[in-house]
């Protein structure tokens, strides 16, 4: 005969279990979750990224050198550029225009069309704080990369029209692309995230990139340099604890999110779709 009174702790538990799930359910549907705090760097008290400083890539022991002047690859760059300078005024200098604005709630929305849910980063706090901790990794790969380097920006060398200011640009340099790092780091994560849309996903984050070229903001070496540093830095990632405690959190945030969001205009995103696909050089 059985022994309620053994059995009771066990029903006990699993009660306790199902109520937690319950209750989790709820503040997820109701109240977003609380966000990926970046905690404070030691040596600065700014905001941290995920990667210590001893386990940062060395992007310039990965990365090709730039282009040299002469070389063939710094003519390819140079032909591009004076190319693309016709697409000034089309709906691809448009997109590229928009491209310009790299903000996290901002890149949601760039690849809106590619996960196909309305991405709202007030609506998903813990994605959003996530790609802000990835973004200061970023930014902390390329820098030494691009003063390595030196390389000049293409209407630094060839006359042209640039979507964005010249005088702004001027201030960094071109090699490697940091918004072409930056959009390919968003994209390994979403397709990450969100498997099924990976394909989608990945065009978008080149056509992030390529809208750098668009813009006449970088030259073609450096959007392809971009990749690679981005992919260098993701993987990086990969090997810290807390980052991939954070991702398995975003991966129930934005599943979560995907089932009840508003989907996104299919005529817009269609139109968005046909633009991307072909490269623009």
């Amino acid at each position: 005969m059985p022994n309620p009174a053994r059995h009771a702790p066990v029903r006990h538990l699993a009660l306790l279990l199902s109520t937690a799930w319950i209750l989790a359910g709820c503040s997820t549907a109701g109240h977003p979750a609380a966000p990926v705090a970046a905690p404070a760097d030691p040596a600065t008290g700014m905001p941290a990224g995920y990667l210590a400083p001893a386990r940062v890539p060395q992007v310039t022991a990965v990365l090709p050198p730039a282009p040299q002047a002469g070389s063939a690859r710094y003519e390819a760059d140079r032909q591009i550029f004076k190319d693309t300078r016709k697409l000034e005024g089309t709906p691809r200098w448009a997109l590229a225009t928009s491209d310009v604005d790299g903000k996290v709630p901002v890149m949601l929305k760039h690849f809106s069309c590619a996960v196909g849910v309305q991405l709202d980063a007030a609506k998903l706090p813990r994605l959003s704080g996530l790609l802000e901790r990835v973004d200061l990794d970023a930014d902390r790969v390329t820098a030494p990369a691009k003063q390595a380097n030196h390389r000049l920006r293409p209407f630094q060398i060839d006359d042209g029209a640039v979507c964005q200011s010249k005088d702004r640009l001027a201030h960094s340099f071109d090699y490697p692309s940091g918004h072409a790092t930056w959009g390919w780091s968003v994209g390994l994560i979403l397709a990450e995230l969100a498997p099924d849309r990976a394909t989608d996903i990945d065009l978008r984050a080149r056509a992030f990139a390529d809208s750098r070229v668009v813009c006449g903001a970088h030259n073609f070496s450096a959007i392809e340099a971009g990749a690679m540093n981005a992919a260098t830095i993701v993987a990086a990632l990969h090997g810290e604890p807390a980052f991939r405690q954070d991702l398995a959190s975003v991966r129930g945030e934005l599943d979560s999110y995907r089932r009840s969001a508003a989907p996104v205009d299919g005529q817009q995103c269609a139109a968005e779709k046909d633009l991307i696909q072909a490269a623009p050089y």
